[in-house]
């Protein structure tokens, strides 16, 4: 799954891994806080902004197998986290967390994997939507292996993601054959459609395994992330034969830009958690939704289908409920905000 869905949960526990530099860092960051109480807000919407031209690129970029740009990502998360782990001097390697930082590396590398397989089978907007609904299943797997509690809200959207997804992938069998879809020659729907879904079950199984991890600090997670994920997806392209050096030029600079802005969007996101609960900043990171349709007309001149905006709708709004719902339910009790949001703050 792509690191950035994840980073809400990293920066939460890290409170709890005996580390003291992020209220230290939280109380210096207080007085720009104050001159501008939506820094949180806008460093998310900045984060959704790298990451969706990390999308773009990797729909750009055809003549390299989405196994090795996702090879290339993962150096973008390894190479920060690297001075972090050192810095704090925590054990890289625990003991008795060992099976689960692999396998929770392995899942979530083959989740971002087939992320980029969805980018490269669909028009951008359609995989981003589907991906995006990582958070919405993430209820439903805690509730399967946490025995964590599923109510109301979070089946409401369940439901309402399973609606957009299908509308998003408009199935022959339900839909018919569209007449209007010859913009869609160019992709393998099908595929792109079960790499999408595959990486968001992927994607909610990682954010299980990392509430299981709640006790190591960040920095450990994200290293064995990298560390882990880079040789996962060096061992694939080798075996699959796709493993090659990009072009010189525009491919080249692509490759470096998709590091970097991983990079970059991981940064503003880990900032923007630091100053603005969970819940506001999952509403504004909706905004990656907004910035894929974008890209999608502007880079690819595909207009997306009347489907597509109607599953996407449905999407957005499950996602928001998630986060105004987590959102509502860490304000203070006396809070008259907490009073006026009713029924989701129960």
């Amino acid at each position: 799954m792509p690191e950035h869905l994840e980073l809400q949960h990293l920066v939460d526990l890290s409170a709890g891994s005996g580390d003291e530099t992020l209220p230290n860092l939280l109380e210096n960051k207080r007085p720009l806080i104050k001159r501008c109480p939506y820094l949180g807000l806008i460093l998310a919407t900045l984060s959704s902004l790298f990451f969706s031209l990390c999308s773009v690129i990797v729909k750009s970029l055809v003549n390299i197998d989405p196994m090795q740009l996702a090879m290339f990502r993962f150096i973008g998360v390894l190479l920060p986290t690297i001075p972090v782990v050192i810095y704090t001097e925590q054990p890289v390697f625990p003991n008795g967390k060992r099976l689960l930082l692999i396998t929770r590396s392995v899942v979530g590398t083959v989740g971002l994997a087939l992320s980029f397989y969805a980018f490269r089978n669909m028009p951008l907007a359609d995989a981003s939507v589907i991906v995006f609904s990582v958070p919405v299943f993430v209820a439903l797997f805690a509730r399967v292996f946490l025995k964590e509690p599923c109510g109301i809200w979070n089946t409401i959207s369940i439901v309402l993601t399973l609606i957009g997804v299908i509308l998003i992938t408009h199935p022959p069998f339900l839909f018919g054959d569209d007449p209007g879809a010859e913009h869609n020659q160019n992709y393998n729907s099908l595929r792109g459609a079960v790499a999408a879904f595959l990486s968001t079950i992927f994607g909610a199984n990682a954010y299980v395994l990392l509430r299981v991890l709640k006790g190591l600090h960040f920095s450990v997670i994200m290293t064995n992330f990298g560390a882990i994920a880079i040789l996962q997806t060096l061992f694939y392209s080798f075996i699959f034969g796709v493993l090659c050096m990009p072009n010189c030029g525009t491919e080249r600079f692509l490759v470096v830009c998709l590091a970097l802005f991983s990079y970059l969007g991981q940064i503003l996101l880990t900032m923007s958690l630091q100053m603005e609960q969970a819940g506001p900043v999952a509403i504004a990171r909706s905004a990656d939704i907004v910035f894929a349709f974008l890209w999608q007309v502007m880079f690819f001149n595909e207009i997306p289908s009347k489907f597509s905006v109607c599953g996407a709708i449905l999407v957005l709004s499950s996602v928001m409920l998630v986060g105004l719902r987590k959102w509502a339910l860490a304000l203070p009790a006396d809070s008259q905000l907490k009073s006026k949001l009713g029924a989701l703050a129960r």
